[in-house]
């Protein structure tokens, strides 16, 4: 059983540091500018023009529920790590789908695969590499991953569908701006 526990542990530190390497090096970017990324300001305002108001707010949330991969790559509190990693990515995922799924046509396949990875983690814990289980696993339990695993799919859906009625408004006052509204106002006989 030791051999299997151990391979067990080393692969839970290998998708811990992948997915929480790849999740703090993205959050590293919006908040910080650091790896060719554009810092808060910018970032905020791509985001902004993506239907997320206020911009800059949403940037410093999504890049903090990214940089939490930092703790996740640690095996840090690993249910909270990745609650914050699996929220951005829900975010990101409905972002990038109506490009479909391949990640080269620009779809939402890599947030997907962060966000269950990082989902995936949160259930099984960080194993035994890892804080958690140097301080006992305190952090590490699993009300807190259902509680955290919770809370990150209602914070996503709300901003989500924050988003979504931010775009439909903007599509609204453009099209009464134009004059065009699909036919709506044709009048019948």
């Amino acid at each position: 059983m030791g051999q299997n526990s151990t391979a067990r542990d080393l692969g839970l530190l290998a998708l811990r540091t992948a997915v929480g390497g790849a999740l703090a090096y993205h959050g590293s970017q919006k908040l910080f500018g650091w790896f060719g990324g554009h810092g808060l300001e910018a970032t905020g305002q791509g985001f902004e023009s993506m239907g997320f108001a206020p911009g800059k707010p949403n940037a410093a949330l999504a890049g903090a529920g990214e940089l939490a991969g930092a703790a996740l790559v640690l095996g840090a509190a690993t249910p909270l790590a990745a609650a914050g990693g699996v929220g951005a990515m829900l975010v990101a995922a409905e972002v990038h789908r109506p490009q479909g799924f391949a990640a080269q046509s620009g779809g939402n396949e890599y947030p997907i695969t962060l966000g269950v990875a990082a989902a995936a983690l949160a259930l099984t814990g960080p194993g035994k590499y890892s804080v958690d289980h140097l301080l006992g696993d305190r952090l590490n339990t699993p009300w807190l991953a259902a509680l955290a695993l919770g809370g990150a799919v209602a914070g996503g859906a709300i901003t989500i569908a924050r988003r979504n009625a931010a775009l439909a408004q903007a599509e609204d006052v453009s099209r009464a701006e134009t004059g065009t509204n699909d036919g709506a106002d044709e009048l019948t006989t």
